[in-house]
């Protein structure tokens, strides 16, 4: 069967999907996408994963794709962060049978995939990434699609856009923020970028920004001309929202936990954050429960939490505590699901004196370091945090102590290493010179010596088998021998007894008669 393309991709594989559930990292994992499916969504990504990994390492694929198969969870779309043609050909050769296309992440602007260079940090290798996406058009069985950000200028997006449409993209995701549009600095995505982009291809189109209620999804479809709206953070705090809904929290939550227990195994992890964004604004009230949420070490603890936090709000409600909510700047209350508005970051008004200059700095100026004695009142929320899980954590850098550096790379080296290296680098070098590293655990020298002795006493075994084999087959060709000397002395014997009879008595008197 030939491969789809285009829109007839978008129109039979993923039924005409409007309702886009985004890829997040260790966030859209199996039960959460099946929840989205279940309130609306109609077409879902997996979380970003790392083709190298992929490639390499086979527990990594069961993980976060093999054991992740089902039924209800179709469509699907598995994207991967990249910057080599042939690892990403590989990874997505091995995922291909578990989805319907593969997407390649484009729009990852965090400080690791600067690190790995991949993800938006490769929107300027225009030739690398025309070639990895048509290499992966000609070879795959399904089809191949995008998911970029936006460059500041629209002519230079549209034409980053098209390069990838020529090279055999069949669906393109575009969210409207630039690389440098994160965190604090997030701002508002632009949806002029979207639209020209729609225009000027001729493959469907998703738009990613601004999505916070059904109503931006239905004005950004009518805005921009494209065929379907992503949503990541909206989802997050209301897994309803495309079917138009701001239920109560804990309805949420607990169908999540529902269908974590019916489709394990699930990562605590993935559970407790989602449970985190959910809650978002009630834990800014229940302090002690947030502190609570944190630490709880198991599924059945966390969802007890959760339970803690819906009876909290009920009893909120029955009080009639609904007014005085509104003081909070929450357009509802916030037991009801809705979303998370980054704060504006504040943008000191420098007139061209002094004192804009030092307003700048006020505003710009890192949070003074703790008083070395690290007292509880001078330390952050974060570093309270751990002093509660362990009174006898120390703060005070002068206390901390001083790691000496590696030889080699830098890193801190092993206090009783043998090379005074790193783990890394002592593992190199042992391994090199077949040597033993006691501090790191490294037994090279002896696994070789074992290894040498083993072979030494089965070559002994063997040259005293040979001995054995030797000494038995000189007895049995000794014992032949002598059968075979008794066999002849026994023949001449015989020989003489013949000859005596023959010699009859007649014959002994004519040889005597002769004599005479």
């Amino acid at each position: 069967m030939a491969k789809l393309q285009g829109f007839e991709f978008w129109a039979k594989t993923l039924k005409e999907a409007r309702f886009v559930v985004a890829p997040m990292v260790d966030q859209s994992e199996l039960a959460w996408r099946l929840l989205s499916r279940r309130h609306g969504a109609h077409l879902c990504y997996t979380p970003m994963l790392h083709a190298q990994v992929f490639v390499r390492d086979a527990n990594y694929r069961k993980e976060n794709l093999y054991n992740e198969v089902c039924r209800e969870d179709r469509p699907l779309i598995t994207q991967f962060c990249a910057n080599d043609p042939e690892v990403f050909l590989q990874a997505a050769m091995l995922a291909q049978d578990y989805c319907d296309a593969i997407d390649l992440n484009l729009g990852c602007p965090q400080m690791i995939a600067k690190r790995g260079h991949y993800g938006v940090f490769l929107q300027d290798e225009w030739e690398l990434l025309e070639k990895m996406v048509r290499s992966a058009n000609e070879k795959l069985s399904v089809p191949i699609t995008c998911k970029i950000r936006v460059f500041k200028e629209i002519e230079k997006t549209v034409c980053y856009a098209q390069m990838l449409e020529k090279a055999g993209c069949q669906l393109l995701t575009v969210h409207g923020r630039t690389k440098d549009q994160k965190g604090a600095m997030t701002g508002i995505a632009s949806w002029e970028h979207i639209k020209a982009v729609r225009k000027a291809v001729s493959i469907p189109v998703f738009a990613n920004g601004n999505i916070q209620h059904l109503s931006d999804v239905e004005r950004c479809i009518q805005e921009t001309g494209v065929q379907g709206v992503m949503s990541a953070e909206g989802n997050l705090h209301n897994p309803a929202l495309f079917e138009g809904r701001s239920p109560p929290v804990w309805e949420m939550a607990e169908e999540y936990l529902e269908v974590v227990k019916q489709y394990p195994p699930c990562s605590l992890s993935y559970v407790r954050a989602h449970l985190f964004k959910l809650w978002h604004h009630t834990l800014q009230i229940h302090q002690d429960l947030r502190e609570e949420l944190a630490k709880v070490k198991t599924l059945e603890s966390l969802a007890d939490v959760s339970r803690q936090l819906r009876l909290r709000c009920q009893e909120e409600i029955a009080k009639g505590k609904d007014a005085e909510d509104k003081d909070s700047g929450l357009p509802l209350p916030h037991w009801i699901c809705q979303p998370y508005v980054r704060p504006p970051p504040k943008e000191p008004v420098a007139n061209g004196n002094t004192q804009g200059s030092e307003l700048k700095k006020a505003v710009c100026q890192k949070r003074a370091l703790e008083d070395s004695d690290g007292s509880a009142e001078a330390l952050s929320k974060n570093k309270q945090k751990k002093r509660s899980r362990n009174p006898r954590k120390n703060f005070c850098p002068e206390q901390k102590p001083k790691y000496i550096k590696c030889e080699q790379c830098g890193n801190p080296k092993g206090n009783k290493c043998v090379f005074n290296l790193c783990r890394g680098c002592c593992k190199k070098k042992a391994y090199k010179e077949v040597a033993d590293c006691p501090s790191h655990g490294l037994r090279f020298k002896t696994k070789a010596e074992k290894r040498k002795a083993e072979e030494g006493e089965q070559n002994e075994g063997e040259e005293k088998e040979g001995e054995e084999k030797e000494g038995e087959e000189g007895e049995e060709k000794e014992g032949e021998e002598g059968e075979e000397k008794e066999g002849e002395e026994g023949e001449q014997t015989s020989d003489l007894a013949t000859d005596g009879i023959k010699n009859s008595p007649q014959d002994l008197e004519d040889s005597s008669t002769k004599l005479l």
